[in-house]
């Protein structure tokens, strides 16, 4: 009995020293080895022997399950950078290629909208260009920069991924603060009087502009100075609790708070006003109500993209998270941007037309030719007389006076040239 005890205990020494597992694991696990080869290699084998026999083999139990666990969440771990490895490359690489280019492209044309279009070029809707800023640094560097590791045929890149967070929460702070702008800046419009909105000059948004990215570039990168956030990319340790709270509090409650309060204030102020039998409001106030629901639309799509992933940030300050679900949530919260200039297309006619318009500009601008071009004799480079330029968008004639075009877009445009050339704005 004696000689079977002793080789029990020797296997149990063996398995319990091997090198796998965490350090931690691996200092509990010698301990109990060497308390259990004591009890197999002594004499006694009484109730004592059975009752601490017992208390190590619960031991025993309790350091196998947390390596089980270890080794599972190990298994269904998702990298930061290039998403879950069961997916093959090419799927990876396909997604990721799409949200980026459909993402630059549609807030590319979101931010041209307000440019070229008369009723949304207004100074309000800067902050509305500048939630399409941050939206366009996040599908044009954030989302690329993964395609381009999966391309490298690399699994994980530690300052790809730092870069990547880094830009991702500064837009998303950004985005934050914008959108209450929007809502803030909306409700003076449709709300207060023309006066009280004349004071937002453009001196002041662009100072309100400035403030955010500035306040937002220096707590995005506090968290990699000096440890006070969590460690996105490797999950080493949860930061520091109360610099946290304190960020959510006032770089994300707050505003939130503030955008949910604008847009109901304003929506019950509308509806009382056209409640009323004598209220005739001009068309632009239509146009403003549209806008201002197409932004609210924008605020709740936020919203339903990145509330997901905060509430797994609460809950991991408590309890461990599945890499798995962590960073699906994050790369779920990080594609809102690749869409939203979609949603505006689809939800605001002003938006939809511009981006027609731009489409045709872009992909259906040519030069229409009736003859090949050739220099003429003398050297002068006339055009021929079988030349005519079609220009699509409304206002962009370059032989045009911007004052003649808006006077008649049906009108026959002359340009000055010696040779008489006619331009046609169709």
């Amino acid at each position: 009995m004696q000689r079977r005890r002793k080789w029990a205990a020797n296997e149990i020494a063996g398995i319990f020293s091997s090198t796998s597992g965490g350090g931690e694991f691996n200092v509990r696990r010698k301990w109990a080895a060497n308390e259990i080869a004591g009890i197999f290699s002594s004499t006694s084998g009484g109730g004592e022997f059975n009752v601490e026999l017992g208390e190590y083999a619960w031991i025993l139990r309790e350091e196998m399950i947390l390596n089980a666990t270890h080794v599972t969440m190990g298994a269904e771990s998702v990298s930061p950078v290039t998403l879950s490895a069961d997916w093959s490359r090419l799927a990876r690489l396909l997604l990721l290629a799409s949200l980026g280019a459909v993402g630059s492209i549609g807030n590319v044309f979101m931010i041209s909208a307000v440019m070229i279009e008369d009723y949304l070029r207004k100074r309000g809707n800067t902050f509305v260009v500048n939630v399409a800023l941050a939206d366009l640094l996040v599908s044009g560097l954030v989302v690329p920069a993964s395609a381009v590791v999966i391309l490298a045929g690399l699994n994980d890149n530690l300052p790809v991924c730092r870069f990547q967070w880094f830009l991702a929460a500064l837009c998303f702070l950004v985005t934050v603060l914008s959108l209450a702008a929007v809502a803030a800046e909306n409700y003076a419009r449709l709300c207060c009087s023309s006066t009280f909105y004349n004071t937002l000059t453009p001196s002041k948004i662009t100072a309100i502009l400035l403030g955010f990215w500035g306040v937002c570039s220096l707590a995005s990168g506090l968290q990699f100075g000096t440890d006070l956030s969590f460690d996105y990319c490797t999950r080493k340790y949860p930061g520091l609790i109360p610099y946290q709270a304190t960020v959510g509090v006032v770089f994300v409650f707050m505003p939130i708070s503030l955008t949910f309060f604008c847009y109901v204030r304003t929506s019950y102020q509308i509806h009382m006003a056209r409640s009323r039998p004598s209220f005739k409001p001009p068309v632009t106030f239509g146009w403003d109500c549209s806008l201002m629901q197409t932004n609210m639309y924008s605020f709740i799509l936020f919203v339903v993209f990145w509330l997901p992933f905060g509430i797994v940030l609460a809950i991991g300050t408590v309890r461990t998270i599945p890499d798995s679900l962590f960073y699906n949530l994050a790369w779920l919260a990080i594609s809102k941007s690749c869409i939203n200039s979609i949603l505006y297309c689809v939800t605001n006619r002003h938006f939809r037309d511009a981006y027609v318009n731009l489409f045709h500009y872009c992909c259906c601008k040519t030069t229409v030719t009736f003859a090949r071009r050739q220099r003429g004799v003398d050297g002068s480079g006339i055009r021929p007389s079988g030349d005519v330029r079609v220009h699509i968008i409304p206002g962009y004639n370059m032989y045009c006076s911007p004052q003649r075009c808006r006077e008649g877009q049906s009108k026959r445009c002359v340009s000055g040239r010696a040779n008489g050339r006619e331009v046609y704005e169709l």
